[in-house]
C-alpha cells in the first residue's frame, strides 16, 4: 500500500493512503440504530481529516518491511524524513490533547440521556474518540517504523502548481493523480 506525504493547496502537509474511506471498525449490539445514525453524522465530516486519520491507523498497522511513502522530492531525503518526523510528533500531540478534551466532555454528554429521544451527541463523541484513539495508536507505531521515501514527479508538479498558486492547473493535476495512483477523490484530499 502506498502512502502520500504532500502539501495541500494551503501549503499544509497531508498524509494519506490510496485506500478509500472505509467503515468504522467498532460495532455495538445495543442501540444499533442510534449508533448507525451517529456514524453517518461523523462520516459526513470533512473527508480530508477522516482520510488522514484512517491513514494514520493503517500506516501504524503491524507489517513487514518499510512503509512506502511518496513525496514531491523537492527536498533531500534527510529533510523529508525530518519534516515527516516532526509532522507525526505534532499530530500525535494534537491527538492526545483532543482525546483529553473529549474525555472531559464525554461525561457531560452522557447527561443528555436524561432528555427525551436518543442521545446522538454522546454517540457521535464516542465515535470521534474511537477514531482519534485508533489514529493515535497508529501515529505512535508510525514513529517507530522504517520509512521508504520515494520521490514522485506528479506530486512535484502538484506542489509546483501550489507554490505558483496556479489554480487553473489543479483540476488536471488532480485527475492525473487519481488515474496514476488510484487515489479516491484527490480533490477532497488536496483542494477545496
Amino acid at each position: 500500500m502506498n502512502f502520500f506525504f504532500v502539501r495541500d493547496y494551503r501549503h499544509r502537509p497531508r498524509f494519506f493512503s490510496a485506500e478509500p474511506l472505509g467503515p468504522l471498525p467498532a460495532k455495538f449490539s445495543k442501540s444499533r440504530a442510534i449508533w448507525e445514525t451517529a456514524k453517518k453524522k461523523v462520516t459526513g465530516l470533512n473527508p480530508r481529516t477522516l482520510l488522514q486519520e484512517q491513514a494514520f491507523e493503517r500506516g501504524g498497522r503491524p507489517g513487514d518491511g518499510a512503509l512506502r511513502i511518496l513525496h514531491s522530492g523537492h527536498a533531500d531525503d534527510k529533510a523529508v524524513r525530518t519534516k515527516f518526523f516532526f509532522f507525526l510528533q505534532r499530530m500525535r500531540t494534537r491527538h492526545v490533547l483532543i482525546l483529553a478534551g473529549e474525555a472531559v466532555v464525554l461525561p457531560v454528554s452522557a447527561l443528555a440521556a436524561l432528555l427525551p429521544g436518543p442521545n446522538i451527541f454522546f454517540y457521535v463523541l464516542a465515535i470521534l474518540m474511537v477514531i482519534q484513539w485508533q489514529a493515535l495508536r497508529g501515529l505512535t507505531r508510525l514513529l517507530h517504523k522504517d520509512h521508504e521515501f520515494v520521490a514522485d514527479p506528479l506530486l512535484a508538479e502538484w506542489e509546483d502548481a501550489v507554490d505558483a498558486r496556479d489554480e487553473a492547473r489543479f483540476p488536471e493535476l488532480l485527475e492525473r493523480l487519481e488515474k496514476t495512483h488510484g487515489l479516491p477523490s484527490p480533490r477532497k484530499l488536496l483542494w477545496k
